[in-house]
Protein backbone atom coordinates (compact mmCIF):
# COMPACT_ATOMS: atom_id res chain seq x y z
CA UNK A 1 0.00 0.00 0.00
CA UNK A 2 0.88 3.61 -0.51
CA UNK A 3 3.39 4.87 2.18
CA UNK A 4 0.47 7.37 3.67
CA UNK A 5 2.49 9.47 6.46
CA UNK A 6 5.52 7.88 5.70
CA UNK A 7 9.33 9.26 4.81
CA UNK A 8 7.83 11.03 1.69
CA UNK A 9 5.89 13.16 4.18
CA UNK A 10 8.14 14.02 6.73
CA UNK A 11 11.08 15.74 7.47
CA UNK A 12 14.40 14.23 6.41
CA UNK A 13 15.96 12.52 9.06
CA UNK A 14 18.16 15.33 11.26
CA UNK A 15 21.84 14.42 11.66
CA UNK A 16 23.78 16.15 14.42
CA UNK A 17 27.13 17.59 13.25
CA UNK A 18 30.01 18.93 15.00
CA UNK A 19 28.41 22.52 14.77
CA UNK A 20 25.43 21.46 16.97
CA UNK A 21 25.74 21.26 21.21
CA UNK A 22 26.44 18.71 22.68
CA UNK A 23 29.63 16.35 23.35
CA UNK A 24 30.76 12.84 22.31
CA UNK A 25 30.29 9.37 23.58
CA UNK A 26 32.70 9.87 26.47
CA UNK A 27 30.53 12.77 27.87
CA UNK A 28 27.10 10.88 27.17
CA UNK A 29 25.92 11.30 31.06
CA UNK A 30 25.13 15.59 30.63
CA UNK A 31 22.55 16.26 32.74
CA UNK A 32 20.06 16.20 29.60
CA UNK A 33 18.87 20.38 29.71
CA UNK A 34 22.24 22.23 29.08
CA UNK A 35 22.97 22.91 32.79
CA UNK A 36 26.09 24.85 33.41
CA UNK A 37 29.53 23.78 34.85
CA UNK A 38 28.83 24.16 38.67
CA UNK A 39 25.92 22.27 38.02
CA UNK A 40 27.26 19.89 35.96
CA UNK A 41 30.44 18.70 38.65
CA UNK A 42 27.95 18.00 41.63
CA UNK A 43 26.41 15.01 39.48
CA UNK A 44 29.97 13.87 37.92
CA UNK A 45 30.01 11.43 40.58
CA UNK A 46 26.47 10.05 40.06
CA UNK A 47 27.32 9.78 36.65
CA UNK A 48 30.40 7.63 37.38
CA UNK A 49 29.03 5.13 39.48
CA UNK A 50 26.22 4.75 36.95
CA UNK A 51 29.14 3.90 34.21
CA UNK A 52 31.05 1.98 36.40
CA UNK A 53 27.82 0.01 37.27
CA UNK A 54 26.87 -0.58 33.33
CA UNK A 55 30.28 -1.80 32.26
CA UNK A 56 31.13 1.27 29.75
CA UNK A 57 32.62 -0.38 26.29
CA UNK A 58 34.73 2.30 24.56
CA UNK A 59 33.72 3.33 21.17
CA UNK A 60 36.78 0.91 20.02
CA UNK A 61 34.93 -2.22 21.29
CA UNK A 62 31.22 -0.94 20.58
CA UNK A 63 28.86 -3.27 18.41
CA UNK A 64 26.31 -1.44 16.22
CA UNK A 65 24.13 -2.31 13.66
CA UNK A 66 24.51 0.12 11.36
CA UNK A 67 26.28 3.63 10.09
CA UNK A 68 23.74 5.28 12.89
CA UNK A 69 21.78 5.03 15.87
CA UNK A 70 18.47 5.93 14.35
CA UNK A 71 15.36 6.57 16.26
CA UNK A 72 11.85 7.31 14.44
CA UNK A 73 9.68 9.57 16.21
CA UNK A 74 6.46 7.65 14.87
CA UNK A 75 3.53 10.02 15.93
CA UNK A 76 0.20 11.82 14.94
CA UNK A 77 1.17 14.86 12.84
CA UNK A 78 -2.24 15.30 11.23
CA UNK A 79 -4.88 14.13 13.71
CA UNK A 80 -6.61 14.50 16.67
CA UNK A 81 -2.92 14.91 18.75
CA UNK A 82 -1.27 16.28 16.56
CA UNK A 83 -0.80 19.45 19.29
CA UNK A 84 0.18 17.41 21.87
CA UNK A 85 2.49 15.18 20.11
CA UNK A 86 3.20 15.62 16.46
CA UNK A 87 6.13 18.17 15.47
CA UNK A 88 6.45 18.98 19.03
CA UNK A 89 7.73 15.17 19.85
CA UNK A 90 10.02 15.39 17.41
CA UNK A 91 11.52 19.01 18.47
CA UNK A 92 11.56 17.24 21.95
CA UNK A 93 13.79 14.29 20.70
CA UNK A 94 15.75 16.62 18.62
CA UNK A 95 16.66 18.71 21.32
CA UNK A 96 17.56 15.58 23.55
CA UNK A 97 20.03 14.80 21.04
CA UNK A 98 21.43 18.01 21.15
CA UNK A 99 21.96 17.52 24.71
CA UNK A 100 23.24 14.17 24.56
CA UNK A 101 25.80 14.98 21.81
CA UNK A 102 25.93 14.38 17.73
CA UNK A 103 27.42 10.88 18.54
CA UNK A 104 26.68 7.94 20.35
CA UNK A 105 29.57 5.37 20.07
CA UNK A 106 31.46 7.12 17.42
CA UNK A 107 28.27 6.80 15.31
CA UNK A 108 25.63 9.98 13.96
CA UNK A 109 22.36 10.15 15.55
CA UNK A 110 19.31 10.61 13.31
CA UNK A 111 15.96 11.13 14.59
CA UNK A 112 13.16 10.61 11.84
CA UNK A 113 9.80 11.82 11.75
CA UNK A 114 6.78 9.63 11.14
CA UNK A 115 3.00 10.29 10.68
CA UNK A 116 0.33 7.36 11.88
CA UNK A 117 -2.54 9.53 11.42
CA UNK A 118 -3.67 7.91 14.52
CA UNK A 119 -4.86 4.57 12.22
CA UNK A 120 -3.66 1.24 13.44
CA UNK A 121 -3.19 -0.16 9.73
CA UNK A 122 -1.03 2.93 8.77
CA UNK A 123 0.97 2.85 12.23
CA UNK A 124 1.76 -1.14 11.62
CA UNK A 125 2.89 -0.21 8.51
CA UNK A 126 5.37 2.05 8.89
CA UNK A 127 6.22 0.68 11.96
CA UNK A 128 7.69 -2.76 10.15
CA UNK A 129 9.05 -0.79 7.36
CA UNK A 130 11.00 1.55 10.06
CA UNK A 131 12.71 -1.39 11.32
CA UNK A 132 13.00 -3.62 8.65
CA UNK A 133 13.95 -1.43 5.92
CA UNK A 134 15.34 1.85 7.32
CA UNK A 135 17.09 0.43 10.03
CA UNK A 136 15.35 2.31 13.24
CA UNK A 137 16.54 1.21 16.51
CA UNK A 138 14.33 2.73 18.40
CA UNK A 139 10.63 4.34 17.81
CA UNK A 140 9.47 6.69 20.23
CA UNK A 141 6.08 8.20 21.58
CA UNK A 142 3.00 6.86 18.91
CA UNK A 143 0.90 9.35 21.48
CA UNK A 144 -2.30 6.17 20.35
CA UNK A 145 -3.40 3.00 22.48
CA UNK A 146 -4.17 0.64 20.02
CA UNK A 147 -1.04 1.52 17.20
CA UNK A 148 0.70 1.49 20.59
CA UNK A 149 -0.22 -2.17 20.84
CA UNK A 150 0.05 -3.04 17.19
CA UNK A 151 3.82 -1.78 17.29
CA UNK A 152 4.68 -3.60 20.40
CA UNK A 153 3.94 -7.16 18.89
CA UNK A 154 5.83 -5.40 15.75
CA UNK A 155 8.91 -4.48 17.82
CA UNK A 156 9.12 -7.89 19.94
CA UNK A 157 9.13 -9.50 16.81
CA UNK A 158 11.77 -7.86 15.16
CA UNK A 159 14.00 -7.59 18.61
CA UNK A 160 13.51 -3.85 18.39
CA UNK A 161 12.75 -0.99 20.98
CA UNK A 162 9.59 0.75 21.28
CA UNK A 163 9.01 3.74 23.98
CA UNK A 164 5.77 4.57 24.81
CA UNK A 165 5.24 8.23 25.89
CA UNK A 166 2.00 9.67 24.94
CA UNK A 167 -0.30 6.17 24.76
CA UNK A 168 -1.88 5.21 28.33
CA UNK A 169 -2.97 1.42 27.83
CA UNK A 170 -2.25 -0.48 30.70
CA UNK A 171 -1.67 -3.86 29.38
CA UNK A 172 1.49 -2.29 27.55
CA UNK A 173 3.15 -2.85 30.87
CA UNK A 174 0.66 -6.21 31.58
CA UNK A 175 -0.62 -8.83 29.53
CA UNK A 176 1.10 -7.15 26.75
CA UNK A 177 4.38 -6.61 28.22
CA UNK A 178 7.76 -7.06 26.18
CA UNK A 179 11.10 -7.28 26.88
CA UNK A 180 11.64 -3.87 24.20
CA UNK A 181 8.98 -2.11 25.34
CA UNK A 182 8.64 0.75 27.43
CA UNK A 183 6.04 2.65 29.02
CA UNK A 184 6.97 6.23 29.72
CA UNK A 185 4.22 8.64 31.05
CA UNK A 186 0.54 8.05 32.58
CA UNK A 187 -1.21 4.31 32.20
CA UNK A 188 -5.24 4.57 32.33
CA UNK A 189 -4.60 2.41 35.41
CA UNK A 190 -2.61 5.07 37.44
CA UNK A 191 -4.84 7.51 35.95
CA UNK A 192 -8.00 6.18 36.82
CA UNK A 193 -6.42 5.64 40.48
CA UNK A 194 -5.19 8.52 41.29
CA UNK A 195 -7.96 10.83 40.31
CA UNK A 196 -10.95 8.75 41.37
CA UNK A 197 -10.21 8.89 44.89
CA UNK A 198 -8.91 12.20 44.66
CA UNK A 199 -12.40 13.37 43.40
CA UNK A 200 -14.62 10.69 45.58
CA UNK A 201 -12.62 12.19 48.89
CA UNK A 202 -14.60 15.13 47.61
CA UNK A 203 -18.35 14.14 47.28
CA UNK A 204 -18.20 12.54 43.79
CA UNK A 205 -19.53 8.93 44.48
CA UNK A 206 -21.69 9.05 41.25
CA UNK A 207 -20.74 8.82 37.57
CA UNK A 208 -21.40 8.83 33.96
CA UNK A 209 -18.76 7.92 31.34
CA UNK A 210 -18.74 9.73 27.98
CA UNK A 211 -16.05 8.01 26.13
CA UNK A 212 -14.20 7.68 23.14
CA UNK A 213 -15.38 4.36 21.20
CA UNK A 214 -11.28 2.97 20.90
CA UNK A 215 -8.45 1.38 22.63
CA UNK A 216 -7.77 4.13 25.03
CA UNK A 217 -11.29 5.21 26.00
CA UNK A 218 -12.86 1.82 27.10
CA UNK A 219 -9.77 1.15 29.25
CA UNK A 220 -9.82 4.30 30.97
CA UNK A 221 -13.49 3.77 31.52
CA UNK A 222 -12.84 0.19 32.42
CA UNK A 223 -10.22 1.24 34.81
CA UNK A 224 -12.20 3.99 36.34
CA UNK A 225 -15.27 1.84 37.12
CA UNK A 226 -13.16 -0.48 39.12
CA UNK A 227 -11.58 1.65 41.28
CA UNK A 228 -14.86 3.62 41.75
CA UNK A 229 -16.46 -0.08 43.22
CA UNK A 230 -13.79 -0.66 45.23
CA UNK A 231 -14.89 3.18 47.13
CA UNK A 232 -18.39 2.51 47.05
CA UNK A 233 -19.23 4.55 45.00
CA UNK A 234 -21.55 3.76 41.69
CA UNK A 235 -21.64 4.00 37.78
CA UNK A 236 -25.18 5.38 36.48
CA UNK A 237 -24.60 4.85 32.87
CA UNK A 238 -21.78 5.67 30.03
CA UNK A 239 -22.02 6.38 26.44
CA UNK A 240 -19.39 5.89 23.80
CA UNK A 241 -18.77 8.25 20.69
CA UNK A 242 -16.25 8.30 17.69
CA UNK A 243 -12.85 9.88 17.90
CA UNK A 244 -12.73 13.59 16.71
CA UNK A 245 -16.80 13.75 17.24
CA UNK A 246 -17.55 17.64 16.77
CA UNK A 247 -20.77 17.65 18.54
CA UNK A 248 -21.35 16.30 22.32
CA UNK A 249 -25.21 17.04 22.26
CA UNK A 250 -26.97 13.77 22.38
CA UNK A 251 -24.04 12.42 24.65
CA UNK A 252 -24.32 15.32 27.40
CA UNK A 253 -27.75 15.30 27.53
CA UNK A 254 -27.74 11.76 28.51
CA UNK A 255 -25.41 12.74 30.87
CA UNK A 256 -27.49 15.56 32.66
CA UNK A 257 -30.31 12.78 32.58
CA UNK A 258 -27.99 10.50 34.56
CA UNK A 259 -28.19 12.76 37.67
CA UNK A 260 -24.55 11.31 38.45
CA UNK A 261 -22.68 14.00 40.60
CA UNK A 262 -19.66 13.83 38.34
CA UNK A 263 -19.17 13.23 34.50
CA UNK A 264 -16.07 11.82 33.06
CA UNK A 265 -14.73 12.11 30.03
CA UNK A 266 -12.80 9.17 28.61
CA UNK A 267 -11.48 11.06 25.44
CA UNK A 268 -8.52 13.60 24.85
CA UNK A 269 -7.38 16.74 23.03
CA UNK A 270 -10.15 18.43 21.20
CA UNK A 271 -12.91 15.28 21.74
CA UNK A 272 -12.52 16.76 25.57
CA UNK A 273 -11.98 20.73 24.67
CA UNK A 274 -15.15 20.25 22.87
CA UNK A 275 -17.20 18.49 25.48
CA UNK A 276 -16.38 21.00 28.06
CA UNK A 277 -17.55 23.60 26.19
CA UNK A 278 -20.56 21.99 25.12
CA UNK A 279 -21.50 21.34 28.36
CA UNK A 280 -21.07 24.71 29.43
CA UNK A 281 -23.87 25.51 26.88
CA UNK A 282 -26.01 23.08 28.47
CA UNK A 283 -25.75 24.09 32.10
CA UNK A 284 -24.59 20.80 33.68
CA UNK A 285 -22.29 22.88 35.90
CA UNK A 286 -25.02 25.55 36.63
CA UNK A 287 -27.07 22.57 37.69
CA UNK A 288 -24.50 20.89 40.09
CA UNK A 289 -22.73 18.36 37.88
CA UNK A 290 -18.92 18.48 38.02
CA UNK A 291 -16.73 17.51 34.88
CA UNK A 292 -13.61 15.30 35.27
CA UNK A 293 -11.07 15.08 32.65
CA UNK A 294 -9.80 11.83 32.83
CA UNK A 295 -6.47 12.33 30.76
CA UNK A 296 -5.76 16.25 30.18
CA UNK A 297 -3.22 18.57 28.59
CA UNK A 298 -1.82 21.88 28.97
CA UNK A 299 -3.28 23.04 25.24
CA UNK A 300 -6.22 21.83 26.04
CA UNK A 301 -6.72 23.84 28.91
CA UNK A 302 -5.18 26.75 26.26
CA UNK A 303 -7.88 25.92 24.07
CA UNK A 304 -10.90 26.21 26.92
CA UNK A 305 -9.46 29.10 28.23
CA UNK A 306 -9.45 29.73 32.09
CA UNK A 307 -12.69 31.34 32.24
CA UNK A 308 -14.73 27.57 31.15
CA UNK A 309 -11.72 25.33 32.53
CA UNK A 310 -11.20 27.65 35.70
CA UNK A 311 -11.06 24.22 39.26
CA UNK A 312 -10.98 21.77 36.55
CA UNK A 313 -8.41 19.18 38.06
CA UNK A 314 -6.76 16.65 36.39
CA UNK A 315 -3.25 14.71 37.01
CA UNK A 316 -0.45 15.36 34.58
CA UNK A 317 3.74 13.93 34.64
CA UNK A 318 4.83 17.68 34.00
CA UNK A 319 4.02 21.42 33.32
CA UNK A 320 6.65 23.61 31.93
CA UNK A 321 6.56 26.06 34.81
CA UNK A 322 7.17 23.85 37.58
CA UNK A 323 10.84 24.25 38.22
CA UNK A 324 13.92 26.23 36.62
CA UNK A 325 15.05 23.10 34.44
CA UNK A 326 11.70 22.50 32.87
CA UNK A 327 11.53 26.34 32.38
CA UNK A 328 14.63 26.36 30.73
CA UNK A 329 13.44 23.58 28.49
CA UNK A 330 10.57 24.87 27.14
CA UNK A 331 11.98 27.80 26.59
CA UNK A 332 14.38 26.24 24.39
CA UNK A 333 11.05 23.95 22.91
CA UNK A 334 8.98 27.21 22.64
CA UNK A 335 12.12 28.86 20.44
CA UNK A 336 11.28 25.96 17.68
CA UNK A 337 7.67 25.72 17.94
CA UNK A 338 6.70 29.49 17.61
CA UNK A 339 5.75 30.38 21.27
CA UNK A 340 3.73 26.92 22.50
CA UNK A 341 5.19 25.44 25.30
CA UNK A 342 5.22 21.54 25.41
CA UNK A 343 2.71 19.64 26.66
CA UNK A 344 3.62 16.54 29.21
CA UNK A 345 4.08 14.21 26.61
CA UNK A 346 6.28 16.31 24.17
CA UNK A 347 8.66 16.46 27.31
CA UNK A 348 8.75 12.63 28.09
CA UNK A 349 9.53 12.31 24.37
CA UNK A 350 12.84 14.15 25.28
CA UNK A 351 13.29 12.14 28.23
CA UNK A 352 12.80 8.80 27.09
CA UNK A 353 15.34 9.58 24.28
CA UNK A 354 17.71 10.59 26.18
CA UNK A 355 17.51 7.90 28.42
CA UNK A 356 18.11 6.18 25.45
CA UNK A 357 20.81 7.35 24.06
CA UNK A 358 22.55 7.27 27.48
CA UNK A 359 21.88 3.60 27.84
CA UNK A 360 23.09 2.78 23.96
CA UNK A 361 26.40 4.93 24.83
CA UNK A 362 26.73 2.77 28.11
CA UNK A 363 26.04 -0.61 26.77
CA UNK A 364 28.50 -0.09 23.94
CA UNK A 365 26.11 -1.75 21.29
CA UNK A 366 22.95 -0.93 19.87
CA UNK A 367 21.43 -4.52 20.89
CA UNK A 368 18.44 -4.22 22.00
CA UNK A 369 18.33 -6.56 25.07
CA UNK A 370 21.61 -5.31 26.09
CA UNK A 371 20.24 -1.50 25.68
CA UNK A 372 16.96 -2.03 28.09
CA UNK A 373 19.27 -3.95 29.91
CA UNK A 374 21.12 -0.71 30.65
CA UNK A 375 17.88 1.79 30.91
CA UNK A 376 16.51 -0.86 33.61
CA UNK A 377 19.63 -0.72 35.38
CA UNK A 378 19.91 3.59 35.34
CA UNK A 379 17.83 6.40 36.96
CA UNK A 380 16.46 8.45 34.83
CA UNK A 381 17.48 11.82 35.87
CA UNK A 382 16.15 15.37 33.87
CA UNK A 383 13.55 17.93 34.30
CA UNK A 384 10.71 15.25 33.57
CA UNK A 385 11.52 12.48 35.53
CA UNK A 386 13.86 13.06 38.82
CA UNK A 387 15.26 9.81 39.85
CA UNK A 388 12.53 7.46 38.19
CA UNK A 389 13.87 3.86 37.42
CA UNK A 390 12.44 1.54 35.03
CA UNK A 391 10.35 -1.27 35.95
CA UNK A 392 11.55 -5.06 34.89
CA UNK A 393 7.89 -4.84 33.61
CA UNK A 394 8.77 -2.20 31.54
CA UNK A 395 6.92 0.84 33.01
CA UNK A 396 8.81 3.81 34.20
CA UNK A 397 8.26 4.32 37.93
CA UNK A 398 7.83 8.56 37.69
CA UNK A 399 5.74 10.57 39.71
CA UNK A 400 2.69 12.30 38.72
CA UNK A 401 0.82 15.58 39.48
CA UNK A 402 -2.28 16.64 40.26
CA UNK A 403 -2.55 20.35 38.94
CA UNK A 404 -5.47 22.63 38.68
CA UNK A 405 -7.08 25.31 35.88
CA UNK A 406 -6.46 28.70 37.52
CA UNK A 407 -8.96 31.64 38.08
CA UNK A 408 -8.32 34.21 35.39
CA UNK A 409 -7.64 36.81 37.75
CA UNK A 410 -4.48 34.30 38.63
CA UNK A 411 -3.23 34.13 34.93
CA UNK A 412 -0.30 36.13 34.17
CA UNK A 413 0.50 35.32 30.50
CA UNK A 414 -0.61 33.20 27.48
CA UNK A 415 0.35 29.64 28.70
CA UNK A 416 0.58 30.53 32.51
CA UNK A 417 -2.77 28.58 33.04
CA UNK A 418 -2.08 25.46 35.29
CA UNK A 419 -0.85 24.99 39.19
CA UNK A 420 0.48 22.02 40.95
CA UNK A 421 -1.78 20.89 44.01
CA UNK A 422 0.32 18.22 44.71
CA UNK A 423 2.95 15.31 44.28
CA UNK A 424 1.62 12.13 43.94
CA UNK A 425 4.08 9.36 44.80
CA UNK A 426 4.54 6.58 41.49
CA UNK A 427 4.38 3.51 44.07
CA UNK A 428 1.32 4.05 45.37
CA UNK A 429 -0.61 5.22 41.93
CA UNK A 430 0.55 3.01 39.45
CA UNK A 431 -0.40 -0.82 39.07
CA UNK A 432 1.70 -2.99 41.25
CA UNK A 433 4.28 -5.13 39.38
CA UNK A 434 1.84 -8.30 40.65
CA UNK A 435 -1.01 -7.12 39.64
CA UNK A 436 -0.50 -6.47 36.01
CA UNK A 437 -0.07 -9.91 34.71
CA UNK A 438 3.02 -9.54 32.85
CA UNK A 439 4.48 -12.78 31.88
CA UNK A 440 8.33 -12.01 30.89
CA UNK A 441 11.30 -11.65 33.16
CA UNK A 442 13.05 -8.48 32.90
Amino acid sequence: MPERGGRASSPSPVTHGKGDRGHSAGAAFNNGFGEGTSMLSRRLGLCALVVAAFGHVGSAQAQLSGDAVKIGVLTDQSAIYSDIAGKGSYVAAKLAVQDFGATVLGRPVEITLVDHQSKVDIGSSLARKMYDVDGVDAIVDISHSAVSLAVQEIARNAQKIVLHVGSAHAGLYGAACSPTGALWLYDTYTLANGLSRALVKEGGDSWFFVTADYAFGQSMQAEMTKVLGSLGATVKGSVRHPVNAGDFSSYLLQAQASGAKVVGLANVAADTANAIKQAGEFGLTQGGQRMAALIFYLQTAKAIGPQLGQGLQFLTGFYWDRTDDSRAFAKRFAAEMNGAMPSQIQAGVYSATLHYLRSVAAAGTDASDAVMRSMKAAPVNDFFAEGATLRDDGRLMKDLFLAEIKKPSEVKGSWDLLKIIRRLPAAEIIRPRDQGDCKMNG
